[in-house]
């Protein structure tokens, strides 16, 4: 499939849901197989006012979420029955986006789980998403950058059609997991994505002012996909007060940062979307352009930082028992980045247990692409590299990974 811009998605699905009768105690995603009649009608309703990417009703359907609502070993079936529903509300006139978010886990050592587990259910929904034949995929509400890397190398693993990455932040840019969301657009656009932006969050006041600073670092198209207007608590329910006139007068000011793909989170309705395409209609979308073209884009998990392409590494820490306390004697020092060796397996499990500890700009050296490659799936931020390996052989990982050579 090939993309135009300005590209219209689709609007609410949950708060769309709650007025049709789902209470929020049950699975969304079991309440729609038993009430089909509910998603169809939202769904083309927002054909009618004209959408052209409906997202799958798969917003909880991977394992981890499925399970807490006791259902067990159905991912696949529920992924495929779901996106066939939506195929069936697009009938043709628009393109159908596999929806991946959340699972709520967080990594060793703050969480209980391992980055290569979380890549592995990602990559069952994502299979099931494959396989029920959507156009595209698109990783949504993210929170944290293990999430959002876990599930685009597992979306990678099975696809190549087009991937959109949104994420979700504060009124500061800073998501739940603490990072800033420059630092995540950084990070994400080196890893063969097609979109980046920010969903739910905010209304699209406080969302256009993200997006600005997003602009200025982008790559890829933005996205934006802002709540109608920020909520409020109104009988126990979230109420959303941003009327459709109201929410696309920030159109202009989105567009000029450079959006180009344009949707609605929560409290948008049909009405919100049959306006936004009708006025996105005579936007013209900018490329993007970013700035610090001629540097050297690092991040670590939390932070952006361009280098000089002349930086000054110095010699790597070697990976092992002692990482730690070299790291915090690395992080001290005024040295503008941090170089870790990683030698074998060892050096690769104690890298795994003190990455996030890194506050710096990292250059990975590795002579075997095997430990490179493994280092680089558990780094939660954008590494540099120097070392003897071949640029055939560091190809892969700068697409994968977005390593900087």
């Amino acid at each position: 499939m090939e993309l135009t811009f300005p590209l219209i998605l689709d609007g609410a699905t949950g708060t769309e849901l709650q007025k049709r009768g789902f209470g929020g105690s049950n699975s969304a995603e079991r309440w729609v197989l038993e009430h089909p009649e509910a998603i169809l009608e939202i769904q083309r309703g927002y054909v009618r006012a004209g959408s052209r990417v409906l997202y799958t009703p798969t917003f909880g359907a991977n394992r981890v979420k499925l399970e807490e609502h006791g259902i067990f070993n159905r991912v696949g079936e529920y992924n495929r029955r779901l996106a066939a529903l939506s195929k069936e509300a697009a009938d043709g006139k628009a393109w159908v986006a596999g929806d991946i978010a959340p699972t709520g886990l967080l990594l060793y050592p703050f969480g209980g789980i391992q980055f290569g587990e979380l890549v592995d259910i990602y990559t069952e929904q994502a299979a099931a998403l494959e396989e029920a034949g959507v156009d595209l995929f698109v990783v949504e509400t993210m929170m944290t950058v293990a999430e959002a890397r876990a599930a685009v190398l597992a979306v990678r693993s099975v696809s190549k059609k087009p991937l959109f990455v949104s994420f979700t932040c504060d009124a500061n840019g800073r998501t739940l997991g603490g990072s800033d969301v420059t630092a995540c657009l950084q990070i994400l656009q080196g890893m063969e994505i097609d979109a980046f932006g920010l969903n739910c969050s905010t209304g699209p006041k406080e969302m256009a002012e993200q997006i600005g600073r997003l602009a200025k670092l982008a790559r890829v198209p933005l996205l934006a996909k802002p709540n109608a207007g920020v909520p409020v608590i109104r009988g126990g329910k979230a109420v959303y007060s941003c009327p459709p006139e109201e929410y696309t007068a920030y159109l202009g000011a989105l567009a000029d940062a450079g959006v180009s793909v344009f949707g609605g989170c929560c409290g948008t309705t049909e009405a919100h979307i049959a306006l936004l395409a009708e006025k996105a209609r005579k936007l013209s979308p900018k490329a993007p352009a970013p700035e610090f073209a001629d540097k050297l884009p690092a991040a670590t998990e939390k932070e952006v930082f361009f280098l000089d392409p002349s930086v000054r590494v110095p010699a790597p820490i070697p990976a092992g028992p002692d990482l730690e306390d070299l790291l915090d004697d690395a992080l001290e020092s005024d040295d503008p980045v941090l170089s870790v060796g990683i030698r074998d397996e060892a050096g690769l499990a104690a890298f795994a247990d003190s990455q996030y500890r890194i506050a710096k700009p990292l250059c990975l050296f590795a002579s075997d692409v095997g430990l490179l490659e493994q280092a680089l799936r558990l780094y939660q931020g954008r590494a540099l590299y120097e070392g003897p390996l071949s640029e055939a052989e560091l190809a892969p990982l700068v697409r994968r990974y977005g390593l900087i050579v």
